[in-house]
């Protein structure tokens, strides 16, 4: 059993390491500054540091490391696996910077296994070149959408068409004006087997019928920086029967394929947002005095910073093995594993992020630290991509089942 990187990704890693310190940590209230002066917010990709920063990384070689194959840098999810950590340190930023962010990363991951010729051209190739943004469009509010085999939305065959007609929210990516094309989920055949009923289409944000209602705020947070959570509705949408992605009946088995590399690296980042929380505790903790001797010498402060690390690295082994699994065996193979990464992780950090928090007192839930966004965001992952019971119920029934199979 080796513990070790292998020299590609010890390579990469220290290229991105110096990436971060030398270019990504400066430009972060640069970002904010220019965000603010946007005409638009929402147009976060817009901003000019943000170009400048995907021109560096290009030229480092730093570009599409998430997607392997033919259309990325051809990385294991191993090989990966300690880059995408890194770059969650900076969460807000540097996953942008090297084009290696949600739901993009999700959609180009679809459209390159599933994509026409096509399609690809249209829509994958800007994607790739960070030309364009997307939106992957399969939450409802009017259905428990944790069961995604409860999704509304029709898609009904019209001719040479397809009609989309539905309501979604919480789209990640959607009120940003850049995000041009979305991944829509919805029914072809409510008839159908309950897993063939949904299908998945490509939607211009600027078809007619597409409506943008709200965005929608995370605890309080906007969320600008990843082009907000939108509220929006399909009336009559009319779009090309050439924009179904792969055959009807085919969208729920897409959306798993897409949905397991998707977890694995919110996972991953996760981690990156638990270590640089550590380090802001610790800092802190060095820097502030009460009852007459630093914070870093109390007996409580101590036990959140020694506990905060033993979380961090039992997690980090646990996603590791699962990238690597999912090298060898293949997603389906690394299931339970996914799951469990999906369970382990947003709890994990979203603990480390709360004492992170009392040790900086009130200044942790302010905007003067990341701290407080870094927990709304985390919090989310407990629902994103799953709810937190639905993985548990699924990971216990194949737990025993295997066990009854032994018996």
């Amino acid at each position: 059993m080796d513990f070790a990187f292998d020299a590609e990704t010890e390579e990469r890693r220290a290229t991105l390491l110096d990436f971060m310190d030398s270019h990504v940590y400066p430009a972060e209230p640069v970002f904010y500054e220019q965000l603010d002066r946007l005409p638009d917010r929402w147009a976060w990709d817009s901003v000019p540091v943000l170009a400048e920063l995907r021109a560096e990384a290009r030229r480092r070689g730093l570009w599409n490391l998430f997607l392997p194959g033919e259309h990325g840098a051809g990385l294991t999810n191993l090989q990966y696996a300690p880059l995408a950590e890194i770059t969650g340190r900076s969460g807000q930023l540097a996953p942008p910077a090297l084009n290696c962010s949600a739901p993009d990363t999700g959609n180009m991951e679809v459209l390159s296994m599933f994509g026409t010729e096509a399609q690809r051209k249209e829509y994958l190739d800007p994607l790739l070149e960070g030309e364009i943004r997307s939106a992957f469009a399969m939450t409802e509010p009017d259905v428990a959408s944790s069961d995604a085999t409860n999704i509304a939305t029709r898609i009904e065959r019209d001719g040479d068409s397809y009609v989309v007609n539905g309501r979604k929210w919480w789209i990640t990516g959607a009120m940003n004006p850049n995000a041009r094309i979305l991944i829509v989920m919805g029914k072809t055949d409510p008839g159908a087997e309950r897993h063939r009923q949904q299908s998945m289409i490509l939607v211009p944000r600027d078809a007619p019928g597409v409506e943008i209602h709200r965005g929608m705020s995370v605890l309080g947070y906007d969320d600008h920086d990843h082009g907000g959570h939108a509220e929006l509705s399909f009336t009559d949408v009319r779009v090309p029967a050439a924009n179904l992605i792969g055959a009807e009946g085919d969208g729920f088995a897409i959306a798993q394929a897409r949905l397991g590399p998707g977890r694995i690296h919110h996972c991953m980042r996760s981690i990156g947002v638990a270590e640089r929380a550590i380090e802001l505790m610790c800092a802190r903790a060095d820097e502030r005095v009460a009852f007459g001797k630093p914070l870093s010498e109390q007996g409580v402060i101590r036990d959140w910073i020694a506990e905060a690390r033993v979380r961090i690295e039992q997690l980090r082994l646990l996603v590791l093995k699962t990238a690597w699994l999912m090298d060898t065996v293949g997603n389906r193979g690394a299931h339970a594993e996914i799951q469990a990464i999906k369970i382990a992780t947003p709890i994990t950090v979203q603990w480390i992020l709360d004492k992170a928090i009392q040790t900086h007192g009130a200044g942790g839930l302010s905007q003067d630290f990341t701290l407080a966004a870094a927990y709304a965001s985390i919090r989310t992952l407990r629902l994103a991509d799953g709810p937190d019971e639905a993985h548990k119920n699924a990971l216990a029934r194949a737990e025993l089942r295997r066990h009854r199979d032994a018996r």
